[in-house]
């Protein structure tokens, strides 16, 4: 099978363009195959079985990266199930945040929600001081998160815990970063069928009625876990940010700060908990948007 003959039929269910890139993806990250090689022909040397089953996973609708069980996530490959979310590119910016801001220095971090542990992972890895710890109330998205930190070299402290009955902790955190479910139902019709189709509900969604849901809970542990001066870092649904930051602000954050993804949607809100005086937000220059 030639590479034109392995993309050509995925057109039928995506543009061209899209075709080409799922296919070179998998060519890369299934098989180890370059630009290059595809040029020179290589891709008529795998096994056509392989090939096959690859595509009809992928004319399915199935996301590339389970029919692969593999994604990337900045400079770093994680094992992906249907157990776990796909790692998306925006939710890198709260890694590169954490770690900008923690610098080498040692300190403690938790992960609230890890999934894959994407998250965990490449903070521990770009950080190696920083201990970090990770909840998930998921066993098989545990499992999936303690491969990937493994598999990438990095020591993390993964707990089964439900985010919505934290334990009762003080001044234990210098960093939270959380990604938890923001999407409610009424939004499912803008979503894309691979998305529904395949990716775990009990990741994405929460309750029409209740939108902070997850939030709320975070927020409450967040202000008496973290450290004088500690740091939240979340994730968010752009429809509710300014709730959000009413809600972080009602919880006795000092400051909240929310800032803008690639495409200018409010992508992220980030609260700091009072220090006696001293305000920790304005050491951070990653794409300011407005503060409260």
């Amino acid at each position: 099978m030639t590479f034109n003959q392995f993309w050509q039929p995925l057109a039928q269910v995506c543009d061209e363009h899209e075709a080409k890139s799922i296919a070179r993806l998998v060519m890369d990250i299934g098989f180890g195959l370059s630009t290059a090689d595809i040029v020179m022909g290589r891709v008529e040397t795998l096994e056509d079985t392989a090939l096959r089953t690859i595509r009809q996973r992928l004319l399915k609708g199935e996301p590339v990266q389970y029919v692969l069980g593999k994604a990337e996530f900045g400079n770093l490959l994680f094992r992906v199930d249907s157990h776990v979310l796909i790692p998306r590119p925006e939710t890198l910016w709260l890694c590169t945040a954490v770690c900008q801001d923690i610098a080498d220095t040692p300190c403690s971090v938790l992960d609230i929600g890890t999934g894959s542990g994407c998250i965990a992972v490449t903070i521990a890895h770009e950080r190696p001081t920083a201990q970090v710890t990770a909840w998930d109330i998921s066993d098989g998205a545990l499992g999936v998160a303690r491969q990937n930190a493994e598999k990438n070299g990095v020591n993390i402290d993964f707990k089964h815990q439900d985010a919505l009955c934290p334990p009762d902790d003080h001044d234990l955190w210098h960093a939270i970063v959380s990604n938890p479910p923001y999407i409610c139902r009424q939004e499912e019709k803008a979503m894309e069928c691979n998305v529904l189709d395949h990716e775990p509900h009990l990741a994405l969604f929460v309750p029409d009625d209740d939108p902070l849901l997850f939030y709320r809970s975070i927020a409450r542990y967040a202000v008496n876990a973290l450290k004088p001066g500690g740091t939240l870092y979340l994730e968010i649904n752009p429809l509710y940010a300014a709730p959000l930051s009413d809600l972080l602000t009602e919880t006795g954050f000092c400051r909240v700060s929310i800032r803008q993804d690639d495409y200018g949607k409010d992508r992220y809100a980030l609260a700091w908990k009072d220090d006696d005086g001293t305000d920790n937000g304005d050491n951070n220059a990653l794409n300011d948007k407005k503060d409260t």
